[in-house]
């Protein structure tokens, strides 16, 4: 009898209600699966395959591993859920910072508009200006202030049309605040670097835990092939939990995998091990130089003659110290083909304007030039076609996972995603409540996979299966130190298991 038959036969006198199988069939089933379990090296020969004898290890393992981090990981879902909403609700929440009163026919220049946001915010040292991305959004001029938490800015919205300012508020990066502390519930839980260990194992988890359910799902035999992708309506009790949890398992595996492999991009540990590959791949991401040539504006002038104005009129050099102003930076960035939802960073000592697009939505513009503040000649440019393509897969997964590559569309799926994710770890929790036995009234759960699936499987197996593991483990560290403690917890209530059995046995009871 296959664990799979064993499951049916668990689940055939359950009701409609979930309601478990009387004890006699629940006992009759464990002691199936027992021997289905250990008869699985034998199986495993006379199929003339493996899976027979890898499916125990992985039902083991998949089991462990969503009882023990599915909390983890219903939170991660949660507070990503969260995440998601976030970006329209603070468009609601903060709508008199983020859009103007009326759209006006003509724009204020940005060096008034900064110093509009100087006059209500005299405190703060300018050290950015985002330009309005569209006609109803205001210009975000983002001050540096003391107080200020690491990571945030002061930002100072001003109505490009008139210079009136709409409101400041402390922000994080280009999230205000309700979607940043959002992002760092997300994250951390609000428990600072600590709390930072709880996303990382999560992620760390999430893409063995729906790998392994999915081969599972589809190693499991089944009378229709479309239940591999369609929940058996026609299922009652345990089967029809079994067949919601497969089915949406396997219909958000890619999305699954794809939000665990972008969140170690950034988490602590595996975070740096993967950013240390990617530079030894070449696959690091490159920025644009702002630093001024030794000399002055004269030094440069043979290399970018022939940049003009949008009216057609050359830039003449400017003496050494002059600063051309905001606006006539962007304007020969704009020349140079730097024009979508620009960021300007303001010059510092030996540096020049620094000006890159943040339009992150597909076809993304985040192409960059440094211009020199004495003369408004272009000192170093960078395309983003130019970047390696590691660089691109992460800045375009760390975008996915955030919700900006596909805008609302993408959200949407993040939202899903996360709904699925809580849903998987409710049915499989369920799943564990009605493996329970039924003849002890008292309150128990479900009994784990049996133990020693992996002496069943032949050595062609273990040894690149440990390897791997190792290696896996090493990469992703949280993992590997997990699966440690898993592995010695496991040993030792094996062998609390061995002493209770051998002791009821000299008292002459039988063995549990």
């Amino acid at each position: 009898m296959s664990l799979d038959e064993v499951q049916d036969v668990r689940t055939a006198d359950a009701d409609p209600a979930g309601k478990t199988a009387p004890a006699e069939v629940s006992e009759i089933a464990e002691t199936a699966e027992a021997a289905a379990t250990a008869g699985s090296a034998e199986t495993a020969k006379s199929r003339g395959g493996s899976w027979a004898a890898l499916r125990p290890l992985l039902l083991r393992m998949h089991f462990y591993a969503g009882l023990l981090i599915a909390p983890l990981l219903f939170l991660a879902a949660a507070t990503g859920l969260l995440y998601a909403g976030s970006w329209q609700a603070e468009k609601i929440v903060y709508s008199d910072e983020l859009t103007v009163a009326r759209v006006g026919e003509s724009l204020v220049p940005l060096g008034a508009q900064v110093e509009a946001a100087k006059k209500v915010a005299p405190e703060g040292e300018v050290v950015s200006v985002w330009l309005a991305p569209d006609a109803e959004a205001t210009t975000r001029v983002i001050m540096e202030r003391e107080g200020l938490a690491e990571g945030e800015t002061l930002t100072v919205f001003v109505d490009p049309y008139t210079a009136e300012v709409r409101g400041q508020l402390t922000t994080a990066g280009d999230a205000l605040p309700l979607r940043a502390w959002l992002s760092e519930f997300h994250s951390s839980l609000q428990l600072g670097e600590f709390g930072r260990n709880y996303s990382e194992l999560a992620a760390s988890w999430m893409w063995v835990v729906a790998l392994g359910g999915l081969a599972l799902w589809i190693g499991r035999r089944r009378k229709r092939k479309s239940q591999l992708v369609v929940p058996d309506r026609k299922a009652t009790g345990r089967r029809r939990t079994l067949s919601w949890h497969g089915v949406v398992g396997i219909w958000s595996v890619v999305g699954l995998v794809a939000l665990s492999a972008t969140g170690l991009t950034w988490s602590k540990y595996a975070g740096e091990n993967i950013g240390q590959l990617q530079d030894r791949l070449g696959g690091a991401t490159p920025s644009v130089s702002a630093a001024l040539k030794p000399g002055g504006a004269d030094a440069g002038a043979d290399e970018h003659a022939g940049h003009t104005m949008p009216d057609g009129e050359e830039m003449a050099p400017a003496p050494a110290g002059t600063d051309i102003g905001l606006d006539k930076a962007v304007a020969a960035a704009r020349v140079a083909g730097v024009t979508e939802e620009l960021r300007v960073t303001l010059p510092g000592k030996g540096k020049g304007y620094v000006i890159k697009e943040q339009d992150k939505q597909v076809p993304v513009h985040l192409d960059a030039v440094a211009i020199d503040p004495a003369d408004g000649r272009v000192i170093d440019e960078l395309r983003f076609a130019e970047h390696p393509l590691l660089a691109k897969m992460t800045r375009f997964g760390i975008d996915l996972h955030m919700g900006k590559t596909f805008g609302i569309a993408n959200q949407i799926a993040l939202a899903a995603l996360a709904v699925a994710v809580m849903f998987l770890v409710f049915w499989g929790y369920r799943m564990w409540w009605l493996r329970r036995p039924t003849k002890d009234r008292r309150l128990s759960v479900g009994r784990a996979q049996p133990r020693g699936a992996w002496r069943k499987l032949p050595v062609t197996m273990i040894l690149p299966l440990a390897a791997v593991t190792v290696v896996v483990g090493w990469f992703v560290p949280l993992l590997g130190i997990s699966l440690v403690v898993f592995l010695v917890v496991d040993v030792l209530l094996g062998f609390v298991a061995g002493r209770r059995a051998g002791a009821a046995e000299e008292a002459g009871a039988p063995a549990a």
